[in-house]
């Protein structure tokens, strides 16, 4: 399975209770964090919620 790089690009406030804790699911808490996970489909659900706080790249 391919891997890829999650950065957090824009902070949560204001944002809705599920997205804040789609994002901690994910390992992200501080701004600008970065964590690199599989490409599963459930992951890859959770960025395609919110693709809009975060940068993904492909490994």
């Amino acid at each position: 399975m391919k891997k890829v790089k999650i950065t957090k690009i824009k902070s949560v406030i204001d944002r809705p209770e599920r997205q804040k804790r789609t994002m901690q699911a994910l390992g992200l808490n501080k701004l600008n964090a970065a964590v690199e996970v599989e490409a599963t489909p459930q992951i890859m659900g959770m960025v395609k919620k919110v693709q809009h706080l975060i940068k993904v790249e492909e490994l």
